[in-house]
């Protein structure tokens, strides 16, 4: 992507983003964080799919990816500064997992050739950080809570960003087999890894995203006063059940070789329970209720 065209993307961004900062009170560092940081996430994107067009392994795109991430640290960094706590509302965590996603896939691709997820990945990121420099309100802050009760929250996150990766993972499996099977495959599905590359990743990315689950599971069960309260129950019955969907998958394919649709069936519909506990209600609440 040339100079210019990315100069062309870039200011429609960085004006909605000025105008929001003024609004809003933000400090120019932060929206020169974020705005970097999406720059260079959409053109890490550009350039793997100009990657997989040449049928090339380049690292500018990685090189670029690891820049916006940082930028994407920095950036909740110097907001942590100014309100001294995170902002665990919508835009603001689901910024914070997008960035998470992006660094476990920065660090899987330092030994496996993965990076070519990016291209579904980074835009998500820059989207996210998009939404969050917009429309965050910091009023949910980790301060308030105890120290349990932070552990709960981070081990919660750090579990649904890589079960996130893992749910991509499950779903480019199901196309890449449906490809190679039916007829020849794509351009994309050529350049992604083989399946067995594919799969154990995927596995590597399960079994670490339910020892962070266990985690926050415990820590809740410890620290939250009341687990089952009325507006937590949804939340605690749909990572329980997922919990044992995932749990369950590992156990299968230690003792069963479980792996293919099985695989793939478990994964997708324990995340989609996640993504209803962590997000649901926020998105209800926060959203459309303004609460």
């Amino acid at each position: 992507m040339r100079p210019l065209h990315l100069a062309v993307i870039a200011k429609p961004i960085l004006l909605t983003l000025y105008r929001h900062r003024r609004a809003k009170n933000k400090p120019m560092i932060s929206i020169a964080l974020a705005t970097f940081a999406i720059f260079a996430y959409l053109a890490s994107t550009a350039l793997i799919f100009r990657q997989m067009r040449e049928n090339q392994r380049r690292y500018a795109p990685i090189y670029l990816a690891w820049v916006a991430v940082c930028a994407h640290i920095a950036f909740v960094a110097s907001e942590f500064t100014r309100y001294h706590s995170f902002s665990f509302n919508f835009f603001s965590t689901a910024s914070l997992v997008a960035m998470i996603v992006a660094l476990v896939l920065l660090l899987a691709a330092l030994n496996k050739p993965v990076e070519k997820l990016g291209a579904v990945l980074f835009p998500i990121a820059a989207t996210m950080l998009g939404l969050d420099i917009n429309f965050a309100d910091p009023s949910q802050h980790l301060s308030h809570y105890s120290w349990g009760m932070t552990s709960h929250i981070l081990t919660s996150i750090i579990a649904f960003s890589l079960l996130n990766i893992a749910a991509l993972q499950a779903l480019l499996l199901y196309i890449q087999d449906q490809q190679l099977k039916s007829h020849p495959p794509k351009r994309f599905i050529q350049a992604l890894p083989s399946l067995q590359a594919m799969e154990s990743l995927l596995f590597q990315m399960i079994a670490t995203g339910v020892f962070f689950l266990t985690l926050s599971l415990i820590s809740g069960f410890a620290f939250v006063e009341d687990l089952f309260a009325q507006h937590l129950v949804h939340k605690t019955v749909l990572s329980i059940v997922a919990w044992l969907i995932f749990t369950s998958l590992l156990l299968g394919r230690k003792c069963y070789g479980w792996r293919g649709k099985t695989a793939i069936q478990c994964t997708v519909s324990g995340f989609v329970l996640l993504l209803l506990a962590y997000f649901g209600s926020k998105l209800v609440l926060e959203l459309i209720l303004h609460r």
